[in-house]
């Protein structure tokens, strides 16, 4: 006979399993609308190239998200996330002898990790993905004011330097059209929340050091979780993981 804790326990994985499912089920849908608008013909080679490699851009930061997602759902706090690359797991934190903390980490978040392919890049050469949490979205979670802060700084995913094609496609799908517009920030896109070396980085203390994407001049971004900017000469594009 199943006693009333065996029956709450059971209960709760049967919740942590619906979030989980609804969370894919969600991102599962966005990349769904990013790739259906123009399946109905007509586009050059180079149009419908890009439009395989954008979705492919919204699809691995969105992948990156679920198991971020089942992280927070079991305990982790976000403050506490660790995106070490595979080459240097042995600096993640340990939880109970685990690198529990550490997204790509098999007993972390067992996320893929990876870079994104030279063929979407303007160098031609494969791009590095940033992760951290010093700016924020305009009209996404809370907006500091001032500029992002501890309590509003949402943790993104940035891929700097892809192509004019691919920022302008992304960006149509939004319904956001004409040239890649600049967000006069100063955005934060190189830093990464790693541990190195027994030091892990955190969500930004006081003011952080990225500004808020959206805004005056360019508004188009507001309450955008996705999309692609431009500073000076590099388009920046970015994708929230956690809303804050």
């Amino acid at each position: 006979m199943i006693n009333k804790k065996t029956r709450n326990r059971l209960g709760e994985q049967g919740n942590v399993l619906f979030l989980i499912l609804i969370a894919v089920a969600l991102f599962a849908a966005l990349s769904y609308a990013v790739t259906q608008s123009t399946r109905s013909g007509g586009g050059d080679a180079s149009d419908e190239g890009n439009l395989v490699n954008s979705a492919q851009i919204t699809q691995y930061p969105a992948s990156v998200r679920t198991s971020i997602v089942r992280m927070v759902i079991g305990g982790a706090d976000v403050e506490t996330l660790e995106f070490n690359a595979p080459e240097d797991f042995d600096d993640c934190t340990t939880v109970n002898g685990v690198q529990a903390r550490c997204v790509f980490h098999p007993d972390g978040g067992g996320a893929t990790h990876q870079n994104a392919p030279g063929e979407i890049m303007a160098s031609g050469t494969a791009g590095a993905w940033r992760f951290n949490a010093e700016n924020e979205i305009n009209l996404i979670g809370r907006t500091g004011s001032g500029g992002p802060d501890a309590n509003s700084a949402d943790l993104i995913a940035f891929l700097p330097g892809v192509t004019n094609g691919i920022c302008e496609r992304i960006n149509s799908e939004l319904g956001i059209s004409g040239d890649i517009e600049e967000t006069g920030i100063d955005y934060d896109s190189a830093s990464d929340m790693v541990n190195t070396g027994g030091s892990p980085t955190a969500i930004c203390d006081g003011s952080c050091s990225g500004g808020t994407i959206g805004e005056s001049p360019a508004e188009a971004f507001d309450a955008q979780p996705f999309g692609c900017f431009t500073e000076g000469t590099t388009n920046v594009y970015y994708h929230v993981l956690i809303e804050r």
